[in-house]
């Protein structure tokens, strides 16, 4: 009761300030509602849990452990108010509630209502120049081509300082910003011994826009203190990564294990590709190098490529037949040279709105399978904006995965660790290893707010017994990932 009643409190002061702050400032509202039934058969191939980090020492618990639930009814609310004193200034501020009903917030008897802060971030101009400046919690997208959705490296919300300015009207343009993830001790360490508790970000972008043809060259630099918690700070929406998985190599948890220097350098460096001069055809493409822990111990090492090239045909009405493919290095025979695959920091790529990457569903919750970007090479074809009735809307994708990573390398850390967080069945696949899925996504629009979805889905894999063992295998011939959701969303 005095949880409920403290967030209750919390709400009347958000609208209080809503209300005092409009007698200064003109404030604006708007928000979002989603409710939606979701049905899953054989998640992770399995129907069963995956392997996760425990703690940060670290530990961990394998996968096949737990069971899952096939059907949840899942409500999500939002709210963006902009107070806005003048053309100059403003601040967002974004709250939002979200759980299933029956847990949480949406428990019929004593209820643990918990109110998120996902947005809140200042926002003005520098007096006398077009330098547009960020503060605060904000989305962070790095550079990358429309085609597809997000970034491979870095592709979520964070606290950050960002500074936007032109250089040459409309053609160049400037994008800096700096970033912290992470603060594990905040004010304090834990003794009297300073340690490396923080992850931190740096980048640069400079777009080029000339008619026809789009460039966008981009570098990203973090800092990544060692004694950051990696293990239980979630690396992905869909929480099927952690940040360890996706920075450290397989190496890092072998003896000696961890890294070794207090600090280490991850850096990236790319470029997003768009060429319209064809249009109605139009060709997107991204390519990104990446590094991390260069200087530590030769095993803790990772290094990698990431390319992606699709094009899109846009002079139809009822329909926008899209193609494309990806490829990426993955891990080589040996786990004591470091890792092949490329960095990365908190991923939100996905080609097609395909459920098989954590992308960009519109019914969020237990939309995806969180296969990893990197360690792959796939090919697509989605039919997006299929309209042949007024209102109503589709969207077919069809993707085939196949891994780049050397079975031998994720066989030899399964039989030191067991079954481990770092590489999951599913998840990271070997060459000899393949997934294949489609999804059929459908809106209708009631009215110009609200929404009818329907989101299904279908995914086989063929995975290998002598890397993840009988028992999963096994468990994923039993038969194939079904989904499907639906629900009603509205934008007021």
């Amino acid at each position: 009761m005095k949880k409920t009643f403290v967030a209750a409190a919390a709400a009347l002061l958000v609208l209080g300030m809503a209300v005092a702050a409009s007698a200064a400032t003109e404030v604006k509202m708007v928000g979002d509602a989603l409710v939606y039934g979701s049905f899953y058969s054989n998640r992770n191939f399995t129907g069963w849990n995956s392997p996760a980090w425990t703690s940060s020492k670290p530990t961990w618990k394998g996968a096949g452990s737990k069971t899952e639930e096939s059907f949840e009814i899942w409500e999500r609310f939002r709210v963006r108010m902009d107070f806005v004193a003048n053309e100059a200034v403003k601040f967002r501020l974004g709250v939002k509630v979200e759980d299933t009903w029956g847990h949480g917030t949406f428990t019929a008897a004593n209820p643990t209502t918990a109110l998120t802060v996902y947005l809140a971030f200042l926002q003005f101009k520098f007096p006398g120049c077009d330098a547009d400046v960020t503060a605060g919690l904000q989305h962070v997208d790095l550079p990358h081509s429309k085609l597809f959705y997000n970034s491979p490296v870095l592709g979520e919300n964070m606290a950050a300082l960002i500074v936007k300015t032109p250089l040459v009207d409309n053609t160049v343009s400037l994008l800096a910003g700096f970033g912290r993830l992470i603060d594990t001790n905040r004010t304090y360490d834990t003794n009297s011994t300073q340690v490396a508790d923080e992850l931190d970000a740096y980048f640069l972008a400079v777009p080029v826009t000339l008619e026809g043809f789009k460039a966008t060259p981009w570098g990203a630099l973090a800092v990544a203190g060692r004694d950051a918690n990696y293990f239980t700070n979630k690396s992905s929406q869909y929480g099927s990564s952690f940040f360890a998985d996706n920075l450290t190599s397989a190496g890092t948890y072998l003896s000696p294990a961890l890294w070794k220097n207090d600090q280490n350098v991850v850096w990236w460096a790319g470029g997003a590709f768009e060429v319209s001069a064809l249009d109605p055809v139009k060709f997107y493409a991204d390519v990104i190098y990446g590094a991390a822990a260069q200087n530590d111990r030769k095993k803790n090492g990772r290094e990698g490529w990431f390319v992606d090239l699709g094009a899109e045909y846009t002079g139809w009405d009822v329909l926008t037949p899209q193609v494309y493919g990806w490829w990426s290095t993955g891990e080589d025979s040996s786990t004591g040279n470091g890792s092949e695959r490329m960095p990365m920091i908190r991923p939100n790529w996905g080609p097609g709105h395909s459920f098989l990457f954590d992308d960009n569903q519109e019914l969020v919750k237990n939309s995806n399978m969180g296969m990893s970007p990197v360690g792959s090479w796939g090919l697509g074809v989605t039919l997006d904006d299929m309209s042949f009735v007024e209102k109503l809307s589709h969207r077919l994708t069809a993707i085939y995965v196949q891994g780049t990573n050397s079975s031998r390398a994720i066989r030899y850390l399964n039989s030191v660790m067991g079954s481990n967080p770092y590489f999951q069945m599913g998840r990271d696949l070997t060459v000899d290893e393949h997934v294949f899925g489609v999804n059929f996504d459908n809106k209708y629009m009631i009215n110009q707010n609200l929404a009818a979805i329907v989101e299904t889905g279908w995914a086989h894999g063929e995975f290998q017994k002598s890397v993840w063992g009988r028992r999963l295998v096994s468990q994923s011939h039993d038969g194939d990932t079904w989904k499907v959701s639906f629900g009603l969303s509205y934008k007021f």
